[in-house]
């Protein structure tokens, strides 16, 4: 087999890459070793920023995502019973909005499947080769054969577990990370939201966080230990938790039911330099990981592959080596500021077992200059919104 670019991994970056080059006549192969179903299966993020809209609509793929998402022009944040809002739209100009990354994938699925062959799946032992040559390809398994794509560069999209970060030599990456004590329960409901918009929530007995997916559809967390299993949650013990973690008024209206998912993530920040060795470009979780509470997992994504794209058109189109030769720095620089947000994020609104009385008196001093300082508020907007590419 034969393809211009090889990506390795069938998420939603590697899928939106595949289809952006795609309506530039840029041919590419997705290799994605779980099954369609499996990977739709999948319960994750659901706040885009501006940008990664933009990218949608340019792949050609936004027209579900414009007609079904929920625009979120700010978000809550309280402390105790206090809570003040922040403005996206006033302080910024632009919002963001709520639409699953599962219907992400399915929108970028349904686009990349009408070429047949352009996205294979359920293969196994993939890897790349001669990523130091100006003939790299990529081998692995598929229906008990050994296929060889000979390629021109390859995508890492692949995941923190892939296989694509491991090609960078040890001598030559260099790898940031931070691990936080403690993890975020999360469930599904198919119930209301409890407000329009998100809250973030800090209290004495923790982290909480009200989201949604839409009218009917509500996504819900607490910090919890990471001894804890999901099993040790009864859905009658996490909604009393969250009423206890959430501004009283608020408590009051939450509507609750069955969870028809539950599950524990840890929280981690995580940077690998560089994102390129010779042929090979990493994007996504391959190359970073944020802790969810800025919301910029599946953003910082977009943003790399954004990054790539106009790379690869600016090769194919102009034989210039200009955007792909500074890829990683570009995407690096733009990675680390959106580390820091989710970093600082964290550090507001969680409790830290570690934390002292002055700790304590400082996170709320924070909080209070956050909700009297307008230009900390437009600080954080600018952030939540998503920095220009």
């Amino acid at each position: 087999m034969r393809t211009q670019v090889a990506i390795i991994g069938g998420g939603p970056s590697g899928l939106l890459l595949s289809q952006l080059l795609h309506k530039k006549g840029i041919d590419s192969v997705v290799l994605e070793r779980r099954s369609r179903d499996y990977v739709l299966g999948r319960i994750r993020a659901g706040i885009l920023e501006t940008g990664f809209v933009g990218l949608m609509r340019e792949a050609g793929v936004g027209e579900r995502m414009d007609n079904e998402s929920y625009v979120h022009d700010g978000t809550l944040i309280s402390y105790g019973d206090e809570e003040f809002e922040i403005n996206f739209k006033e302080h910024t100009g632009t919002s963001v909005i709520v639409y699953g990354q599962t219907e992400v994938t399915r929108d970028l699925y349904d686009a990349c499947q009408q070429d047949e062959g352009r996205v294979l799946t359920e293969v196994s032992a993939v890897m790349p080769h001669d990523l130091k040559t100006d003939a790299p390809y990529v081998t692995f398994m598929k229906d008990g054969k050994v296929v060889r794509l000979d390629c021109d560069y390859v995508a890492g999209c692949d995941g923190f577990h892939g296989v694509s970060r491991q090609q960078i030599p040890e001598d030559v990456r260099r790898e940031y990370e931070k691990t936080y004590p403690f993890g975020w329960l999360g469930i599904l409901s198919e119930t209301p939201p409890v407000h329009e918009e998100l809250i973030y929530a800090n209290s004495e007995r923790g982290f909480a966080l009200c989201s949604m997916r839409n009218e009917n559809l509500s996504r819900y967390y607490v910090q919890c230990p990471l001894t804890d299993k999901p099993e040790d949650w009864s859905d009658e013990r996490f909604w009393e938790e969250l009423k206890q973690r959430i501004p009283a008024k608020h408590a009051a209206n939450l509507i609750t039911g069955p969870s028809i998912e539950k599950s524990i993530a840890p929280l981690r920040s995580f940077v690998c330099e560089p994102m390129r060795w010779g042929r090979l470009f990493l994007c996504g979780d391959a190359a970073h990981i944020v802790p969810p509470t800025g919301a910029k997992g599946l953003n910082t994504a977009a943003s790399d592959i954004h990054y790539l794209y106009h790379g690869l058109v600016q090769f194919y189109e102009q034989k210039d080596t200009e955007g792909l030769d500074s890829y990683s720095e570009k995407a690096l620089a733009r990675i680390w500021k959106a580390e820091r947000f989710s970093w600082w994020m964290t550090t507001l609104l969680h409790r830290f077992p570690d934390q002292t009385e002055f700790d304590l008196k400082i996170q709320r001093a924070e909080l209070e200059f956050l909700r009297s300082n307008e230009a900390a508020q437009k600080v954080m907007a600018e952030n939540y919104v998503g920095l220009p590419y």
